[in-house]
Order: C-alpha cells, then structure tokens, then sequence
C-alpha cells in the first residue's frame, strides 16, 4: 500500500517567558511548532524548543534544509534516517537534531491522528501511571528558597527531588545537601545535577562527599562530550553517574553506554530529534542493561514512558511545563500528581500552543 506524502509543512517561532529565569541569561524558552498536511489532506502538530539560545537556527533550518527536503516524500518510518543524513553536513546532532525534531513530533501526531489514537495508544500503551520526581533550576537559589522548594514536593507526593549543585564552593553545596536531605527523609529519592561545571578532580571530591547523603545518581558532573573524563569518573566515583541530555544522537548514547561512562541514560525527546530516536535509544539502553530516565519536557516525556517496559522516572521540572506556562492551548492530558505521571492525550500528541505568544 502506498504511503501517504508530505504535502505542506509550516514552522514559525513562539517566545514563552518563564515564569522564574533559569539564570540572567535564561528568560523564556523558544518553541518551534511545525505543522503538517499530507497527500490525504490529514494534518500533524509537533514542535521542537530550546532555552532562549537558538530559537532562530533551529527556524532557519527547518524553513531552509528540513521541510523542502521532506516535502513530496512518502511518510515512512525511513524519513527520519533520510532527512538526518541529509542534514548532516550542518552537523550530526544539535542544532540539526533539535530541529528535525520538530518534523519528527508532527509526523507521529500525524500517524496517530491517521489512525484516532493518542501517541500512548499508536504505541502501545503498557502503564496506566509512571512515576515522577520533582525538579528545578535553583542553584541561584537562597538555601531558605531551596528548602522551601524540596517542602513543597515533599507535600505534593513526590518520592524523589533533583537539585542543582556546582557552587564555588564545595562546603555550600554540602551544606545545602544537608538541609535537603532533612526534609526529605531517609526513604525519599535524591539526586543532584551538576550541569557540566566541574573537571576530574573537583567531581571527584565532590561525588567522594555527597555520598554521605545517599545521592540516587549525580548528573553531568563534566562537560558532556568529555567521554574518556566520565569513564575514569565512573571508575573513581561512589554514586551512580548520569548524563544524557547534551548527547544528540544514538551513536553517542551507544559510545557513552559501551565505554561504561555512565549508569542512567537521560535522553531529551527534542534534542535526540524527535521520538523515532528516542525510542531507539530506549531500546539500546534495554538491551545493555543500563536505567533510563527521559530528561525534562514531562508532558511529552511520560506519554512514552507509559509505552516502555521499565516505565522509567520522568521529570517534572517546578514552574517549566509548557501547561504551568500558560503556552498551551488546551490542556496535553498528562498529569502529575502525588507522585506520579498519569493520563495522556486524547489524540495525538495532545501539545498544541496559544499563537498569541508569536515572538
């Protein structure tokens, strides 16, 4: 049977303030939605973003490289395979995998909507909840604001909290590890992101100190392209190490898992390129034994974790779902409460945003 064709695709470029700035450099977020109509007059509604810096490439691309190039051809599951190869002169991941993401989000709700599914149920829907854990950009924080934070998911039934670390001084972060942990308890999950800041030495004093507070995992404690420094790391370190958000493609996550790198692979949806790789990643975790936890972007991010069989954590970043921003123009479906992602689109994606936050 002869498949369906890319008759028209449109990108254009949203500005959503945040509610709190991740830094003084980060205001708001850059959604690109992307919009689609095949040969069979069926429409799709993907999106891709990134935080402030970028917005506009990820555009230009899609508008000049990605979209005329898929325009025409038949919607296959090798489209994704064909446009990434004929992107790859601008680069094998990144700002290309960020905007082929797009494509690739409105083709599944595409597919789904073809069908009158939700992207869950087009999938092959295995949970009917996943948890999910608190999280936030708050190392600029006061320690006051910090505890206030970890109180608040205390309360709303989170099992486990991610926080920042990375502060000049190690003792700051220790003390501020100290008081997290008070709240918490002994019984509730806490893991710590270091966002790429220290080198060798200083993430390995540090991961040596923070063990004393029974860290479920440290993330990017060096720059993520720093293979060999995360083996060694690993090697060296006392808590399990995570990464995954600033690697782009399959062959690096496969790089990263087979050196021994890394014990939990955090994939972003969007900076992947989108859920056919995603789902690809998933399964090369699966099979090398290694956890997965799906970095930010819950909304989506649970909508496939109810699909795999470990039904991995996912996260729930305060103030930074796209539905706390007011950015949608209905709600996605997916819930987040006591703990636990539940529910899920009645069509598709579900992820629609308000045109009155055109940039």
């Amino acid at each position: 049977m002869t498949a369906p064709r890319l008759a028209s695709a449109e990108a254009r470029l949203l500005t959503i303030p945040l509610r709190r700035p991740w830094g003084a450099d980060v205001v708001d977020v850059r959604v690109i939605t992307v919009d689609v109509i095949d040969s069979d007059g069926c429409a799709g509604h993907g999106f891709t973003w990134t935080p402030t810096i970028g917005g506009r490439a990820v555009l230009a691309l899609l508008h000049d490289d990605i979209l005329p190039f898929a325009l025409g051809r038949e919607i296959r599951p090798s489209l994704w395979q064909e446009c990434w190869e004929r992107i790859h002169e601008a680069g094998g991941g990144g700002v290309t995998t960020i905007a082929l993401a797009g494509l690739d989000l409105a083709l599944w709700d595409l597919r789904a909507r073809r069908q009158s599914l939700s992207l869950p149920d087009l999938l092959g829907r295995r949970h009917d909840r996943v948890p999910a854990y608190g999280s936030g950009v708050n190392l600029h924080y006061s320690d006051q604001e910090l505890v206030a934070q970890v109180k608040r998911w205390v309360e709303a039934g989170f099992t486990g909290v991610k926080i920042k670390v990375g502060r000049p001084e190690l003792d700051d972060d220790l003390r501020r590890l100290a008081a997290v942990r008070e709240v918490l308890g002994p019984d509730r999950a806490l893991m710590i992101d270091a966002n790429q800041r220290w080198n060798l030495d200083t993430a390995t004093r540090a991961a040596e100190a923070v063990a004393e507070f029974d860290v479920r995992w440290l993330e990017e404690p060096l720059r993520a392209d720093d293979l060999a420094g995360h083996v060694e790391l690993r090697r060296r370190s006392p808590v399990p190490i995570a990464l995954g958000e600033n690697l782009h493609t399959r062959y690096r996550f496969r790089d990263y898992i087979d050196a021994g790198a890394v014990d939990v692979v955090q994939p972003n949806i969007v900076r992947v390129g989108g859920v056919t790789p995603f789902l690809e990643i998933a399964s090369l975790a699966r099979s090398r034994e290694v956890e997965l936890a799906p970095h930010l972007l819950p909304e989506l991010s649970a909508q496939l974790a109810f699909t795999l069989p470990e039904a991995p954590w996912v996260e729930d970043v305060e103030d930074a779902g796209f539905g706390q921003l007011g950015a949608l123009a209905e709600p996605s479906g997916v819930q987040i409460a006591g703990g636990w992602a539940t529910g899920g689109p009645r069509l598709g994606l579900g992820i629609r945003f308000r045109s009155e936050e055109t940039a």
